[in-house]
């Protein structure tokens, strides 16, 4: 039996390989695949609830203890990384559903598989689990403010509230709210500490799961937004090839070791497509089709980029003895 650290390491392979199955499906069977439509919030709502149960949110003091790293963490994705995402939006064309699609995407940084990339990487993936909780509050603060300060009267127009909120509160609040409760509960109670350990076996199955549903479902409108979904992807590719040398010269000028400089070098180039990409289901048709294909377009993007990372960070960016890192530790 496969176990749940083998199936981690080898989550990349999986989504990939679910990936092409899911556009096989779409591609094929449309008709049959538009029904999936009605699964993607159960099945967001599920993952969500996994991913947020392995955020540590009541070890946000030991997170704060490593104050260097914060300080990096919050500079390059909040200041940086904006300020490149703003350069490279200049060249998208102005259909406002691929700009906010690019916008949610890139604007918020992963609180989830970057642990596992990091790890694979030869980062300090302890460093990005425990900042977890201070990147998913701060990127939730933050995007609207640079979605009104990039597109704004626009993000109104185009932004319906009530939907918005709803998505919010059934995808993001509740599951939230869950994860906090079974967190709490597994702290006190030996059934909710088997609970919690449960719960770490959900996050693939139901990444994977997400992926097939949306791509599935989403793959045939890329017809009527073919020519603007191509303009993404060169957004995309230069976006995860410039933020590790920003990254770099950030965590050189914080001084970091080796291994939270790879950890800082993960964090701005992994985005937060999942968390978001209810905000995007959430618009108006026929937008959310556009917005929400962008989206999952950066997945795929960076997917494939992600195995460059792994192998090019830490032998060419970031090089280091890690034996003597790992015996340091």
């Amino acid at each position: 039996m496969i176990s749940r650290e083998q199936l981690e390491n080898n989550q990349v392979w999986l989504y990939a390989f679910v990936l092409i199955i899911a556009a096989g499906y779409g591609l094929l069977l449309p008709e049959s695949s538009e029904s999936l439509d009605r699964m993607i919030s159960f099945v967001l709502a599920i993952l969500m609830y996994g991913m947020f149960a392995q955020i540590p949110f009541f070890r946000l003091k030991e997170a704060l203890t490593n104050r260097k790293f914060i300080y990096a963490l919050l500079i390059t994705n909040y200041l940086a990384v904006p300020i490149l995402v703003l350069g490279l939006t200049r060249f998208l064309p102005t259909d406002p559903a691929v700009l906010l699609g690019v916008l949610l995407v890139l604007l918020t940084p992963c609180i989830d598989y970057v642990i596992v990339f990091t790890h694979l990487g030869r980062g300090n993936e302890k460093l990005v689990l425990v900042s977890t909780p201070i990147l998913f509050v701060t990127q939730m603060l933050f995007l609207p403010i640079y979605l009104w300060l990039f597109i704004g009267e626009k993000a109104a127009e185009i932004v319906s509230v009530g939907p918005f909120f709803e998505a919010f509160l059934g995808l993001i609040v509740v599951p939230l709210v869950l994860a906090l409760l079974t967190q709490w509960w597994s702290r006190r109670q030996p059934q909710g500490e088997r609970l919690l350990d449960a719960t770490a076996w959900l996050p693939v199955p139901f990444m994977a799961l997400t992926l097939f549903v949306v791509v599935a479902s989403q793959i045939s409108k890329l017809y009527t937004s073919f020519d603007s979904i191509i303009q993404v992807i060169p957004v995309y590719v230069a976006y995860m090839a410039i933020t590790p040398i920003i990254a770099r010269i950030i965590s050189r000028t914080f001084r970091l070791d080796t291994r939270a400089g790879r950890a800082l070098i993960f964090s701005a180039g992994t985005r937060n497509s999942l968390v978001v990409l209810p905000f995007a289901l959430a618009l108006p048709e026929p937008l959310n089709g556009v917005a929400s294909t962008v989206i999952v377009t950066q997945t795929i993007v960076e997917l494939i980029g992600e195995l460059f990372y792994i192998r090019l960070v830490p032998k060419v960016l970031l090089r280091g003895n890690d034996k003597n890192i790992y015996k340091q530790e």
